[in-house]
């Protein structure tokens, strides 16, 4: 069958399992030579794209939940949905988030995500006690922080390549509400952005929206958008449970845009309007979207057109990030190929062997498929080399060899894992043999 991720680039022609069984996973490995474990497809290049997939979606069931300490423990197809569908309403809350719902559990772990958190937080991994994780041999180990330890750490972040998660247990958060108490600042420029960041980061929840188009005065102009999870104090009587909210109301891109909507004046339009939109203020809302405002639409992938689109990412180290930063935004600008999904994180420190996350900033922007948008990722390259950042790689789709080593320091001590743990060599991904074969 035809089967793409969530950015439609690339597309690939990949025979698809489905088991709901640790018994019918070990099936499949020993008459496979080689696949990738896949969630829900969220991922928006080719990390989990092979000839061979092992979906995970029937791996969907809730194991247990100890109310006294948050731990749960559930499939890896588990969703992110399912899990706040589940317990919001029992008082209890992601740890950490990624900007959507539609994520498995299994694909939060393998791409370590992280959230508008991760300078208090950090990523999933975090927030992790164990794993069952099935071998390329059929095996399933136990793994945590004293049991195999290396194989924890290679998993976290890993993108599925030491083996196939069966079951996962990690701790929720408790909370009061289902609502966020939210403040809105709006900035000039991007070293008054990364002022505005730096003084709020006692704040939970942070994150910038960012026009990546403005130029000169007002490069970087952005809206800071702060939370916390709100206690019953805060939002008083207006709501009847204050565990509950209401069901919203979702929309549809019913096709694919043509390729001229997205232009640099359609953007830049959409961005002005944008930031006169957004303004000083403090409210309260509920947690839906502040967390995930894009999965209100659904299919919106489509609006970048059939050739797909991609979502250029990276983080840069805290002492060198303002600077850096510039140089990307001003290579960008120039190019006339922005963004208008553009938003800029702080990251805490994190120590990991192929986790994306490190202590700085990490920006993200969305990009058509062209060939204009390609020569501009080599340029932008270059400059995250320059200032030792990294790429992530649950959103590429086209890094090479040579860009993935130097950010990632650590791959040989990973490769030393998978080697030890999938001896037989079984799980790859098109991505994998990209950047590490």
């Amino acid at each position: 069958m035809k089967l793409k991720n969530w950015g439609n680039y690339p597309i690939v022609d990949a025979e698809v399992f489905r088991p709901s069984s640790a018994l019918e996973i070990e099936k499949i490995l020993h008459t496979s030579q080689e696949l990738i474990p896949r969630g829900l497809g969220r991922s928006y290049g080719d990390s989990s794209l092979n000839s061979v997939i092992v979906s995970t979606e029937k791996l969907n069931r809730f194991c247990s939940f100890d109310e006294k300490t948050g731990l749960l423990t559930c499939e890896s197809g588990v969703s992110l949905a399912e899990i706040l569908d589940t317990f919001v309403s029992k008082g209890w809350f992601l740890p950490v988030t990624p900007g959507t719902k539609f994520v498995t559990v299994g694909g939060a772990i393998a791409a370590d995500v992280h959230g508008k958190n991760h300078h208090v937080a950090g990523s999933f991994s975090q927030h992790l006690a164990s794993m069952k994780v099935i071998l390329g041999n059929g095996t399933s180990v136990h793994c945590s922080r004293e049991i195999h330890p290396e194989l924890f750490w290679a998993t976290c972040g890993g993108m599925g390549l030491t083996g196939i998660i069966h079951e996962a247990s990690f701790y929720l958060l408790p909370i009061e509400t289902a609502y966020i108490r939210q403040r809105i600042i709006k900035t000039k420029n991007l070293s008054e952005t990364i002022a505005v960041i730096e003084e709020n980061k006692h704040w939970t929840y942070s994150v910038a929206w960012i026009d990546c188009l403005s130029q000169n005065e007002s490069m970087g102009r952005s809206a800071v958008i702060l939370g916390e999870h709100a206690v019953k104090s805060e939002i008083g009587y207006r709501y009847r449970n204050p565990l509950l909210i209401d069901k919203k109301k979702t929309i549809s891109i019913p096709f694919y845009f043509p390729g001229f909507v997205l232009n640099r004046r359609t953007v830049q339009l959409f961005n002005e309007i944008r930031y006169k939109i957004y303004r000083n203020h403090d409210t309260i809302v509920d947690y839906e979207p502040f967390f995930y405002p894009l999965d209100a639409v659904q299919h919106w992938n489509r609006m970048y057109g059939k050739r797909g689109f991609t979502q250029y990412q990276c983080v840069l180290p805290k002492e060198t990030s303002e600077q850096g930063l510039t140089a990307l935004l001003q290579k960008i600008s120039a190019s006339g190929e922005g963004s208008f999904l553009a938003v800029l994180k702080l990251f805490g420190k994190q120590e990991g062997i192929l986790s994306f996350p490190k202590e700085g900033f990490t920006l993200a922007l969305d990009f058509p498929i062209n060939s204009k948008t390609m020569n501009l990722f080599i340029e932008l390259d270059e400059i995250v080399k320059k200032f030792e950042g990294r790429l992530y790689l649950a959103k590429d789709s086209r890094m090479n060899k040579e860009m993935f080593t130097s950010g990632y320091r650590n791959v040989t001590d990973f490769l030393e894992i998978k080697h030890y743990y999938d001896s037989g060599s079984k799980f790859h991904s098109l991505q994998s043999k990209r950047v590490m074969e």
